[in-house]
C-alpha cells in the first residue's frame, strides 16, 4: 500500500519526503526537479513497541512500515500531458491514497509556479486536472458499456448507472470520492474503475515556523474549502522538520521542537495520518527474539493476519493466541496476562484489533 505525496511545483514535496524517508531525494527551487518517482519505505511511529521492547527486551526491534512516494510536480494542462502530465498521472494511479501539499507560507525567494501564493487555488489546479483525467477514462468506459447495456445485459446496466453519476459529479468539477455506491456491487465496481479523485486524500499545510502550532490565514482558507470532505488537514512547517532531521541527537531534536512549541515532529503525525488512510492497522508479535509491528488492512481476519508473517501461516492456520496490548502492558508480560485469564484462544473468523498482540498455531 503505497501513499503518494502530491501538489504544484515548488511546494516543498521532495523536501518533506526526505524529511519523511530520510532518502535524499533531489530538492531544488525549480519545477520537475523530480522525474522519476521516489519510493520511501517509512517507519510508522507507535510508542506501543517501545512499551513493548522496555517489557520484553528483545533482541531486535521492527516498526510498522508505510510506502510514501515522491511524484513530480503536476501543473495545468497535465489531463491531456502538459509537463510531464502522463508519467505522474500515472504514477497517481499506482497508489493508494494521496497527500496533497499545499504552499501556506510567503517566501519571495522561493518562486511559485502562479506567481503569487494562494493554496485555494492551487488545490482547485490540481483537482480539476485530476478529475478531468478520470473523465476521460469514465466517458471511455460509457463508450463501450452502453453497447452491452442496451441489450438488456444487468451487469452492464448497473455499470452504466453508476458510471452516469460519477460522470455528472466530476462535470460539477466534484472528486468521484464524493461519490457513494449504493450497494457492494458498486463497490466492487468503484474499485475496479481506479480513479484517482477515488482515492482517500490527506491534506499538508506547508506553513512557515511560526505558524506550525496554530496555522496561519492560508490554512484557514484550506479548512473551509474542505470542511464537506471528509478530509484531515495538518499543518507542517517543512523547512523546520527538515532542519530537525539534520540534528545528530534526540535531546537536540526535542529542544528544537520545544522552541517551535512541538511535542513531537509533524512528519511522525503525518506518517500515523498516512498509515490510517491507507486503511491500515498494527498488531504485535512479541518475544526475546523479537518484538514487531506487523501491519494489516482494517477488518482483517486472524489467519489473513497470520499470512502477513508467512502464507503457510494462513494455509495451515489452527488458532490464534491473543492478548490485548492493554492487558499485556498492565500486567507486564505474557505469563502474568495469562494468569489473569486475559490470554484468548481464537478462531478462523475473529477479526483482528488494532494493538493486538497475537501467537500463531498451524500446521502445513
Amino acid at each position: 500500500m503505497k501513499a503518494g505525496i502530491v501538489g504544484l511545483p515548488n511546494v516543498g514535496k521532495s523536501t518533506l519526503f526526505n524529511c519523511l524517508s530520510n532518502a535524499k531525494a533531489q530538492s531544488a527551487n525549480f519545477p520537475f526537479c523530480t522525474i522519476e518517482p521516489n519510493i520511501g519505505v517509512v517507519n510508522v511511529p507507535d510508542t506501543r513497541i517501545e512499551k513493548l521492547e522496555e517489557l520484553v527486551k528483545p533482541e531486535r526491534v521492527q516498526m510498522a512500515t508505510v510506502d510514501i512516494v515522491d511524484i513530480a510536480g503536476l501543473v495545468k494542462g497535465a489531463s491531456k500531458g502538459e509537463g510531464l502530465g502522463n508519467q505522474f498521472l500515472g504514477n497517481i494511479r499506482e497508489c493508494n491514497a494521496i497527500i496533497h501539499v499545499l504552499r501556506c507560507f510567503d517566501n519571495d525567494n522561493i518562486v511559485h509556479v502562479d506567481g503569487n501564493v494562494n493554496p485555494i487555488r492551487d488545490k482547485e489546479t490540481i483537482d480539476i486536472e485530476l478529475q478531468l483525467k478520470d473523465l476521460e477514462n469514465v466517458e471511455k468506459r460509457l463508450e463501450k458499456v452502453n453497447r452491452a447495456a442496451k441489450t438488456g445485459n444487468k451487469e452492464a446496466q448497473t455499470e452504466k448507472a453508476l458510471l452516469d453519476r460519477i460522470r455528472e459529479t466530476l462535470l460539477q468539477a466534484k472528486s468521484a470520492r464524493t461519490v457513494t455506491p449504493q450497494n457492494n456491487d458498486e463497490e466492487v465496481l468503484m474499485e475496479g474503475f481506479q480513479l484517482i479523485t477515488a482515492k482517500p486524500v490527506l491534506y499538508v499545510c506547508n506553513v512557515d515556523e511560526n505558524s506550525a502550532v496554530n496555522g496561519n490565514k492560508y490554512v484557514d482558507q484550506v479548512r473551509e474549502l474542505v470542511k464537506d470532505e471528509d478530509a484531515e488537514v495538518i499543518i507542517l512547517s517543512v523547512g523546520a522538520e527538515a532542519d530537525i532531521t539534520e540534528l545528530e541527537s534526540y535531546e537536540e531534536r526535542q529542544v528544537f521542537l520545544e522552541d517551535m512549541g512541538l511535542t513531537e515532529p509533524g512528519a511522525s503525525v503525518l506518517i500515523r495520518a498516512a498509515y490510517k488512510l491507507l486503511k491500515q492497522q498494527t498488531y504485535f508479535t512479541a518475544g526475546v527474539k523479537e518484538v514487531r509491528a506487523w501491519t494489516i488492512d482494517v477488518g482483517s481476519t486472524a489467519p489473513q493476519a497470520a499470512g502477513v508473517i508467512h502464507t503457510d501461516f494462513e494455509k495451515g492456520f489452527i488458532r490464534a493466541e491473543v492478548i490485548s496490548y492493554e492487558d499485556f502492558v498492565h500486567y507486564g508480560s505474557e505469563a502474568k496476562a495469562k494468569e489473569a485469564g486475559k490470554f484468548k484462544v481464537e478462531g478462523k473468523e475473529y477479526i483482528v484489533k488494532d494493538g493486538d498482540v497475537m501467537h500463531f498455531r498451524f500446521n502445513v
